[in-house]
């Protein structure tokens, strides 16, 4: 699985991961640092092995997106702020505001929203400790997970 910078041409692949409006997803993009996953066996190929594409290469990585993170960072922490795709594209989505926030010794939430069992186990499985509930979204509970610095890291 491939990790990029997400660009404002991935909006419709992120709104359908996400369920959300697409206006919604390119702002998202453009306010956020967002990373998305790309299955790179989902990208079609042609004879030998080539990719077969119209000229564009990133319309053929947008249909192949599998997961995107969003994350922003204030006040000693780095805060995730949606993570969406199958359970192995959000543990490797993780991974990339972990890294960021260990490199800042800086602690990460995330808010998993009840029923997500893709980010709960991707949070769990990333040492992220259960830190309480967190607000509700439309109606729906969340939990908070949170991931202190290491204290050991220089």
């Amino acid at each position: 699985m491939d990790v990029r910078e997400a660009v404002e041409a991935d909006a419709d692949a992120l709104a359908a991961l996400a369920d959300s409006p697409v206006d919604v997803m390119r702002n998202l993009v453009h306010d956020r640092t967002v990373r998305v996953a790309i299955d790179p066996d989902a990208i079609e190929s042609g004879p030998g092995g080539d990719v077969e594409h119209d000229g564009n290469t990133q319309d053929d990585e947008s249909s192949s997106i599998v997961g995107f993170v969003s994350f922003d960072a204030r006040d000693e922490t780095v805060y995730v702020t949606q993570l969406a795709g199958s359970e192995g594209a959000c543990a490797r989505l993780l991974e990339e505001p972990v890294r960021f926030a260990r490199g800042e010794a800086m602690a990460v939430e995330l808010l998993v929203p009840d029923g997500e069992a893709a980010v709960k186990n991707a949070a769990e499985a990333a040492d992220f400790a259960t830190a309480g509930s967190g607000p509700r979204f439309s109606g729906q509970p969340t939990t908070r997970y949170r991931l202190e610095p290491d204290p050991d890291a220089t």
